[in-house]
């Protein structure tokens, strides 16, 4: 089981990395302390960029009322995170050829650094103080004795992120490429990635297909969001459309990786408010089926469910739970055959999941 360290007075400094912006925190017993830093990036050039990050971490630190045990963010990749080294990336032009961030942060602050990517500090948080124990307390309320202990997060939004927590752990992988969600087949266009599919530029480009604009007069998907609930103009049906193919190969990915990895999954990022138009489409294709000689065969073993359809959540939770006799002796146990998984949205919002998320992997190295 996830640790849980709400109660831990040790603080962490935080870091949300992006190409434009350089947003500082720092978080103590899984809560912010201060608020939040901001520093432009200085993406181009890499004396100027690695000094903001300093920059960021030292004023932090001088809010604070105690000294901090850690560093811990998240850090766009390719990268050796593991090793604190950050590979080529697209959005911050000047690191190229590898950069030792961490080792460098470590020798001047003189305490542990740990990075890792959002998507996987994502599904931590969500995993510590998020999602998985959202549906565990809902099963101990309904009588279930089924808990669960596995979670894949994935974020929708400028891309299709993911990241899986196993057991309490954070699952990296040997290349540091665990959960690469975005690299998934897509279902719709077999010889297309998932990403392609199911990001902001997907909503964007299907509905401007849909409606018989060109693509550039495509408004944004809070807009096309808007359309599709009645509450802007345009082209209602291709704003619901755009979204149900979002959540179509969104689901279809997601079904792929639950083959192996058998958890709960909650969906994050900025796309991820628009889930009344998606997360029925979604559910509906990881409960798809295969067309096989002799009838349809189930995608998945395990059913799921949409957590936040209230039906769906109550009809979960319950699940079919009954007690049995063991045999030759007098004790009965509970049994719950149902074999099922729920799909929910992120109640603590994608950035402080991913606070949390870094703040409990630096807590749990430590120890």
């Amino acid at each position: 089981m996830a640790n849980d360290y709400s109660g831990d007075r040790r603080t962490v400094l935080t870091l949300d990395a992006g190409g434009t912006n350089l947003v500082f925190s720092a978080i103590r017993a899984n809560k912010p302390v201060i608020e939040p830093i901001t520093l432009p990036s200085d993406a181009g050039s890499l004396a100027g960029c690695l000094a903001q990050i300093v920059n960021g971490f030292e004023r932090v630190k001088e809010r604070l009322p105690s000294p901090p045990v850690a560093i811990s963010f998240a850090f766009p990749g390719p990268a050796d995170y593991p090793a604190g080294v950050i590979g080529d990336l697209p959005n911050l032009p000047a690191f190229r050829g590898g950069v030792a961030l961490g080792p460098m942060l470590e020798e001047k602050f003189k305490i542990p650094v740990f990075i890792n990517n959002d998507g996987d500090l994502f599904a931590y948080g969500e995993a510590i103080a998020g999602f998985l124990p959202r549906v565990n307390e809902q099963l101990a309320k309904a009588g279930s004795p089924k808990r669960y202990r596995n979670l894949f997060g994935v974020t929708l939004g400028t891309g299709f992120g993911g990241g899986i927590a196993r057991d309490g752990e954070l699952y990296i992988g040997d290349n540091a490429a665990g959960g690469e969600a975005w690299l998934l087949r897509n279902k719709l266009e077999p010889g297309v990635n998932a990403e392609e599919g199911c990001c902001i530029r997907a909503v964007r480009r299907v509905y401007a297909q849909q409606a018989g604009i060109a693509p550039e007069q495509a408004p944004e998907p809070k807009v096309i969001y808007d359309i599709g609930m009645g509450e802007a103009q345009g082209n209602r049906a291709a704003a619901q459309e755009a979204f149900r193919r979002l959540g179509e190969v969104a689901g279809d990915a997601i079904a792929q990786a639950l083959t192996l990895l058998d958890g709960l999954v909650v969906i994050g990022g900025g796309v991820s408010g628009a889930s009344r138009l998606f997360l029925p489409a979604l559910v509906d294709a990881i409960n798809d089926v295969y067309h096989k000689p002799g009838g349809p065969q189930r995608r998945l073993i395990a059913g799921a469910f949409n957590f936040e359809d209230p039906a769906q959540r109550e009809q979960f939770a319950k699940g079919e739970t009954r007690v049995i006799a063991v045999p030759g002796s007098s004790r009965q146990v509970k049994y719950d055959p149902l074999q099922r998984t729920a799909v929910g949205i992120s109640c603590l919002g994608t950035s402080e999941a991913v606070a949390i998320g870094a703040y409990a992997f630096a807590l749990k190295k430590l120890s």
